[in-house]
């Protein structure tokens, strides 16, 4: 296994609305996630490894009641707003039950309201007070979250590993897509197993 301390381990979207059967958003991700074996891959990661990481940082997405944050929203964002996902205080905003074993090393960022985790959040500021200089993504969507922490990442400097078991999308084709022919062009892919050795 690599040095982590100096690495952070990022975790994307682990909320009841895509995890939870109850969840809204549950469909959209729920093959891709069953193929992938996201949630159980990622609670054996921090079992083996959550206090070797320098952090660990959830940064839950959360929206206001009415939406009023996103100005004339398209693709995936449009449809967490027709489904009125994500809501401030809502169960399907709620961090997944299975992380709170985890919550003494877990630390949450909260802020973001779109696709990439950085922004109108202060993750990269705490990272660098960190001296990280590595992070590792974990969660959902692949496609568009992931992908977009990701790429913000390395343009900030950082040094990505995505884990491609620990990750899941709206379909298993786009999963394999994104981990084969997407990511290698500016990030590490592995799985979890390969990482922790």
């Amino acid at each position: 296994m690599c040095d982590l301390s100096k690495t952070a381990l990022i975790l994307i979207g682990f909320q009841n609305d895509y995890f939870s059967p109850q969840g809204v958003l549950y469909d959209v991700v729920e093959e891709s996630s069953r193929v992938t074996g996201v949630v159980k891959n990622t609670l054996s990661l921090l079992t083996h490894c959550a206090e070797k990481f320098a952090l660990v940082i959830n940064t839950p997405i959360h929206f206001t009641q009415n939406y009023s944050e996103l100005k004339n929203p398209i693709g995936i964002l449009k449809s967490i707003a027709d489904a009125g996902a994500f809501k401030s205080g809502s169960y399907g905003a709620q961090t997944i039950d299975q992380l709170y074993q985890f919550k003494h090393v877990i630390d949450e960022i909260p802020g973001k309201r779109g696709l990439n985790a950085f922004t109108h959040t202060h993750l990269a500021q705490t990272l660098k007070n960190n001296n990280v200089s590595e992070i590792v993504l974990a969660g959902t969507v692949t496609s568009i979250c992931i992908d977009s922490t990701a790429r913000s990442a390395v343009d900030l400097g950082f040094d990505v590993t995505i884990l491609s078991d620990c990750t899941s999308s709206r379909t298993p084709f786009e999963q394999t897509f994104y981990c084969e022919e997407v990511f290698p062009l500016y990030a590490r892919v592995i799985s979890s197993n390969i990482f922790t050795k």
